[in-house]
């Protein structure tokens, strides 16, 4: 399951988001700072219309959707890495969570107070990577001293290690992230292990005016984007109204899609945020459809039938003999699994077979 850790200043929309997100009100939304004391975790379900397609051809007796755990981190101030407003008590929560998302508020609002005064989108960016930076700096200053003692006892992994670190403190120092340093996939595996909040994949939701939606975003968007490039040139942008968010969850049906038409956007941000995760993961889909149930899962592309087979069941990996496979397009043109097989549209793979987004999968496993 794919875990996004939601970070930010106080009252930037964070936990407007976070219920939204969760279809709960877990996290209060109240307007002063720090009004979310303990992290909220919840749960959201990943959207996907082929997964009700498919529940509308085969009418099992279940759907189940793939889902992304949210984790709601109370608003970080400057000076948090020091031990400022709540703390590092927050920054600990987020890591362990895949990627962070980091919500920017980019509208003003004279009834909706700033801990910082000014709306400025900028300031708020440089001073969440400043903070988690510091925190970083902090871990690897650490290892750091135990890396350099194996080092020069002629450890060669250490040796390694030791470059890779002095990377990290010469990005950190310069109030940049981690993640700047991973060169080569053994570096990047390595910063993961250290749990490094600023070596996590990023993205930013920007909470904008309602009316700035169709467009996008407002005039803060420009200049917060110049300043995400200069620290992660590959980070994506969501723009979203926390508050129109939170008024479309509760409507339903048609009066949401009428919602949706007058905002002059055609999905919710929650879905772009959320299928935004997907690409920064570097995630797909895959489905399994039978008379009990119609369901999601969630990979990483490139992976296997054999790595697909253990996203379900230990067993299903250990007694692999095939996977049975057909593409989300020919079973719908098809109608059923068995039209689809008659119609030799349903390939037999070995473990080795590199499953397509939107595959759907049956496994012949002997345990």
């Amino acid at each position: 399951m794919l875990r996004l850790g939601i970070v930010g200043l106080p009252n930037v929309g964070k936990s407007t988001l976070f219920n939204a997100l969760t279809s709960s009100q877990a996290a209060a939304a109240e307007n002063y700072p720090f009004c979310t004391v303990e992290p909220n975790v919840g749960v959201a379900l990943v959207p996907d219309p082929r997964l009700d397609r498919l529940n509308e051809i085969v009418k099992p007796k279940k759907k189940v959707g793939a889902v992304v755990e949210f984790v709601d981190i109370a608003g970080l101030v400057k000076g948090a890495s020091q031990g400022e407003g709540l703390g590092n008590q927050f920054l600990s929560h987020i890591r362990e969570v895949d990627a962070v998302v980091h919500v920017i508020r980019c509208f003003d609002d004279p009834d909706v107070v700033h801990v910082m005064g000014p709306v400025d989108p900028v300031r708020d960016h440089d001073v969440i990577t400043s903070e988690l930076a510091l925190a970083d700096l902090a871990v690897v200053e650490r290892r750091l001293e135990k890396t350099r003692k194996s080092a020069r006892a002629g450890d060669k992994e250490a040796q390694a290690e030791l470059i890779v670190l002095e990377r990290v403190m010469t990005e950190l120092n310069a109030g940049r992230g981690a993640r700047e340093a991973g060169e080569g996939e053994d570096a990047v595996k390595f910063l993961r292990q250290l749990g490094l909040l600023t070596a996590k994949p990023i993205l930013y939701a920007a909470n904008v005016n309602e009316a700035d939606l169709a467009a996008g975003g407002g005039e803060w968007i420009a200049k917060l984007k110049t300043a995400v490039q200069t620290h992660h040139e590959e980070a994506e942008i969501v723009p979203f109204s926390a508050k129109f968010e939170a008024e479309l969850g509760e409507l339903g049906g048609e009066e949401r899609k009428e919602y949706l038409a007058s905002a002059g956007v055609t999905e919710p941000g929650l879905d772009r945020l959320i299928h935004a995760g997907y690409r920064l993961l570097g995630l797909q889909t895959f489905f399994t459809v039978g008379e009990t149930e119609v369901r999601a899962w969630t990979m990483h592309r490139g992976d296997t039938a054999f790595d697909a087979a253990g996203e379900i069941h230990s067993d299903f990996q250990r007694g692999f003999i095939r996977a049975e496979t057909v593409g989300f397009e020919e079973f719908v043109k098809a109608g059923s699994y068995k039209v689809a097989r008659e119609q030799g549209l349903v390939r037999s793979e070995g473990r080795d077979y590199v499953v397509k987004d939107g595959d759907i999968l049956l496994f012949r496993f002997n345990v």
